[in-house]
């Protein structure tokens, strides 16, 4: 069995827990003797391939293949919308973005037979017209390679045009991977409507829909309209050989206390900051640690700077690859409090590396892991109790470091890719 998979990204090329996943995900369907076409919008050819095969899209010339340019558009339609979406950047890139798309103009997106796209593969401003060019290429990618694989399998909302062209396409049948929604990403009043329409086109032109968690598989059915017969919950898994036993120095005696992740609402950076304020008042042998960026890089820091703990409290920027396990090598709790996270592989990485977690209820992560402490995300004094508790009783930060350990490393690629494709052969 093959699978036509499309991404967004694949490390070591990453800007948040989507590539991980499409890792993961390729890895262990290739242990349960599945193999895969990942298509990506630009490849940079050090991605690791030993399990996979990559497609670059950039390298890929939009071909007719359809008789008339009125009949491609026919079945699948792509609108040209000018995005200030830039999610994964910091405030000064954003501005930086949208000044630059202002001052440079966008012409409107045509189906252009024959024509390579150069896809920057990133989160920019001009995020909609590369989403629109990649179901384009995807259409072309999926009849270049008709005869090679069984299913098409998309994640998340940027892919879904291009996996329902490479249904319309090939009659292949679509599986859609749902790794987070508009409502995990803002309230209702301040969503995007466009990506809420891709969003549910991908999930209704799909034959199964695949989510992270029972809590995205609540959201999908109850908010989108979609069938529960043809929703799934697949939990994510972590797997990383030999890299949680890296060893570093420590130039402190304080515990450290991280939060590792974007600086975004979703996340919860103001309830772990408020948090760290109150462990201060009980003691001062903690550091805390904001590793990541996001819009609100900018208020976090005025937020730390107002309760007057910027002397114990840090901010490292974005880490990727080694640098995230080397954080993980230095801290002694690790901190997800999203207000709503479908799932949430870090904490799994962190306890993967021997370090107690403490997550919020709000997070599909709190449906498998037993060992992980459990708040809820507006709870500031629960979640600051939890931090002083394991920073302050050395038995009880051992016997959850010791369980966690155990626990995740029984939620395996392997495992969760054998449902995969439990869902791949009930469509073929």
């Amino acid at each position: 069995m093959t699978v036509l998979m499309f991404g967004w990204e694949f490390p070591p090329h990453i800007a948040g827990g989507l590539g991980t996943a499409c890792e993961g995900i390729v890895k262990g369907l290739a242990h349960n003797g599945v193999k895969t076409l990942f298509v990506m919008p630009n490849a940079s050819g050090d991605e690791d391939q030993s399990a996979t095969t990559i497609l670059n899209a950039s390298d890929v010339a939009v071909q007719n293949v359809s008789t008339t340019v009125e009949e491609f558009i026919g079945k699948v339609k792509f609108y040209y919308v000018d995005s200030n979406i830039v999610p994964y950047v910091d405030p000064d890139e954003y501005f930086a973005a949208i000044e630059k798309m202002k001052a440079e103009g966008r012409s409107q997106t045509t189906v252009g037979f024959g024509q390579k796209f150069k896809f920057s593969g990133k989160y920019g401003a001009d995020l909609m017209e590369e989403v629109s060019r990649y179901a384009q290429v995807g259409g072309t990618i999926a009849m270049q390679h008709k005869d090679e694989f069984d299913v098409i399998h998309a994640h998340d909302w940027l892919t879904y045009l291009a996996g329902i062209a490479a249904k319309e396409l090939t009659g292949k049948p679509l599986v859609v991977h749902v790794h987070a929604t508009s409502y995990d990403r803002g309230d209702e009043k301040h969503m995007d409507s466009r990506v809420l329409d891709i969003e549910k086109r991908g999930m209704m032109a799909a034959d199964r829909v695949v989510t992270v968690s029972d809590l995205t598989r609540g959201i999908v059915i109850n908010k989108y309209g979609i069938d529960p017969a043809k929703v799934v919950t697949v939990h994510n898994a972590v797997d990383f050989s030999g890299r949680e036993n890296i060893e570093v120095e420590r130039g402190i005696k304080d515990k450290v206390v991280t939060f590792l992740g974007r600086i975004t609402f979703q996340k919860g950076p103001e309830y772990f900051i408020d948090a760290a304020a109150k462990v201060l008042k009980r003691t001062k042998g903690v550091r805390f640690v904001m590793a990541g960026s996001g819009d609100m890089m900018n208020r976090a820091i005025r937020q730390v700077a107002r309760l007057g703990i910027a002397d114990r409290f840090h901010f490292t920027g974005f880490l990727r690859g080694a640098d995230v396990q080397k954080m993980f090598a230095l801290s002694d709790v690790y901190i997800m409090p999203s207000v709503s996270e479908p799932f949430g592989i870090s904490p799994l990485e962190a306890m993967r590396t021997g370090v107690p977690s403490i997550i919020s209820h709000q997070s599909g992560a709190a449906e498998v892991l037993k060992y992980a402490l459990k708040v809820d995300f507006w709870d500031v004094d629960a979640l600051a109790d939890d931090i002083y508790a394991l920073v302050t009783y050395p038995a009880l930060a051992k016997f959850a470091s010791k369980q966690g350990y155990d626990e995740v490393n029984e939620l395996k690629w392997n495992g969760a890719t054998a449902k995969l494709k439990k869902v791949y052969e009930s469509l073929i």
